[in-house]
């Protein structure tokens, strides 16, 4: 009976996890609320653009002007959500959409554009994609696979540091590294294309984008390949269903061809200002620092008002041991562009490294409020313990050693230190068992990166009378990191009954001296 209890219970689960899609008005599976998915957008989508160059801010006009392209077309789903649209400042050409209506649209894609109503038919596409909720319906799939196991897995969960130590999964990451299903791509161009009618936009632009989308994905454009095409791969099968759609709408329509050209004049210009950033940044992977000085410095001369030319110029000057320069390459960076993260991570880590420690700490904060990283959380947790501020320090080692990252590493040992002589419980593992004899004993596991010396078990049991009775148990020793050990407990043998009455803990244990 038990067996099947699981299957019986997510079979109704199921049956009563339906929701309409508010754009085909269909029935499909929906684990997550509407509450959560807006909640999921709202949380996600300014760190979602901090780690993908930030928004683009050297123009703001142009934000302005695809927000209202974008707006004008919300107007006209099919759903009311509290859309939102930012150009990032990003080469890669490529637009996505969060939970919730968030959306982006990213410069390298903007200059790859050629009217407004290609703009629109992109800003349809990701307008319906979050409309019709086709990032729940993923994240759905992949909560109905987790309770498909839940019980399998219940069974063999375990504490440990494994478990605690793992870095929280970042939803809007994975949302959008997941591709959509065949059935969301056709929706996203159907209604896509609808939307551009509806706000008096030509649906014809939508065809021939996607006929170009094609002719580049033959073309094997690596840019095109890692962004647009990423996750919303095209095929001849989308164009001639574009074009039986087109059949099916209102003829004519705006294309706006001037109009873009004009709001786009400033990003087009600029634009090999940009290649040659790109450039550099591909000249320092291959080890040539001084072409890609140049090429940045190139950049500068062309757009200088853009940030990131002038933080990447500081991580050369600073590669160069040129710290007085790249100190003030950051500080430019930070004047022209200050909602930008990494612009304050660089400058931080700098300053901490030229022992230049007044505004170190504050950068590192503003770091982090911008988008949390491990670089700045090891920063701010040097600087507490450095300061004697222990407890914090101590906070800020914890959440960088969930960064499976040789940092996160790093800093478990630092929490390692801090912690474990007053929470060795934390740190150890400890297993009962029976040795081949049948005497009890109990297995030591050391999972940390440090040695751990004294450590002193705390038994408590029942003893023939009845009453509870404590012992204490040293472990002679070192026990190096990695390790375990069995240390046989005196009690003889035990029945399985009397040894699940044993409780184990550890009273005492410190860090070994180097």
């Amino acid at each position: 009976m038990n067996t099947f209890m699981p299957s019986i219970l997510l079979s109704i689960f199921l049956l009563t996890a339906c929701a309409t899609n508010p754009v085909t008005g269909e029935r499909e599976l929906s684990l997550v609320s509407e509450k959560q998915e807006l909640a999921i957008g709202a949380q996600q989508y300014a760190p979602m653009r901090q780690s993908q160059g930030g928004d683009y801010n050297v123009d703001p006009a142009l934000t302005a002007y695809v927000s209202e392209i974008g707006q004008r077309l919300a107007k006209v789903s099919d759903r009311k959500l509290p859309y939102e649209f930012k150009v990032l400042n990003n080469s890669i050409p490529n637009a996505w959409a969060l939970p919730g209506g968030k959306i982006v649209i990213n410069r390298g894609l903007l200059t790859e554009l050629h009217s407004e109503a290609e703009l629109a038919a992109v800003l349809g596409h990701e307008i319906v994609h979050a409309a019709a909720r086709h990032s729940a319906h993923n994240m759905s799939r992949g909560m109905l696979l987790q309770a498909a196991v839940v019980g399998a897995t219940l069974a063999t969960q375990q504490k440990g540091y494994a478990n605690a130590a793992q870095l929280g999964s970042n939803i809007g990451a994975k949302l959008l590294s997941q591709r959509f299903s065949r059935d969301a791509e056709r929706q996203a161009d159907y209604y896509g294309m609808l939307y551009m009618s509806r706000a008096g936009y030509n649906p014809q632009a939508a065809v021939s984008l996607q006929q170009t989308f094609v002719k580049l994905s033959q073309g094997h454009r690596q840019d095109w390949l890692q962004g647009m095409f990423a996750s919303h791969p095209p095929s001849p099968e989308r164009v001639r269903n574009n074009l039986v759609r087109l059949q099916e709408l209102p003829a004519g329509g705006e294309m706006g061809i001037q109009r873009f050209l004009n709001k786009t004049a400033h990003l087009r210009k600029s634009k090999p200002a940009y290649d040659a950033y790109d450039n550099a940044q591909k000249s320092l992977k291959k080890g040539d620092v001084k072409r890609a000085q140049h090429l940045v410095k190139r950049a500068i001369r062309l757009e200088p008002k853009e940030a990131h030319f002038y933080a990447f110029l500081g991580d050369l000057q600073k590669k160069s041991h040129r710290n007085t320069q790249a100190l003030k390459s950051y500080n430019h960076a930070t004047s022209l562009n200050p909602n930008f993260f990494y612009y304050y991570l660089q400058r931080g880590k700098l300053e901490q490294q030229i022992r230049k420690n007044q505004n170190t700490e504050a950068d590192f904060k503003r770091s982090v409020t911008l988008l949390p990283t491990a670089d700045a959380y090891y920063g701010l947790g040097s600087i507490a313990r450095k300061a004697n501020r222990m407890n914090e320090a101590k906070q800020y080692f914890a959440k960088v050693a969930q960064s499976p990252t040789p940092l996160g590493k790093t800093a478990y040992g630092d929490l390692v230190d801090l912690d474990l002589p007053t929470n060795p419980n934390k740190y150890l593992a400890l297993k009962l068992g029976s040795l081949p004899d049948g005497r009890a004993a109990i297995q030591i596991q050391n999972p940390t990166p440090r040695a751990i010396q004294n450590i002193m078990l705390t038994v408590r049991f029942i003893n023939t009378n009845g009453q509870v009775q404590q012992v204490n148990k040293r472990v002679h020793g070192r026990l190096e990191a990695g390790k375990s050990a069995v240390l046989p407990l005196g009690f003889g043998a035990l029945t399985q009954q009397q040894l699940s009455g044993l409780k184990v803990s550890v009273a005492r244990a410190n860090v070994a001296v180097q």
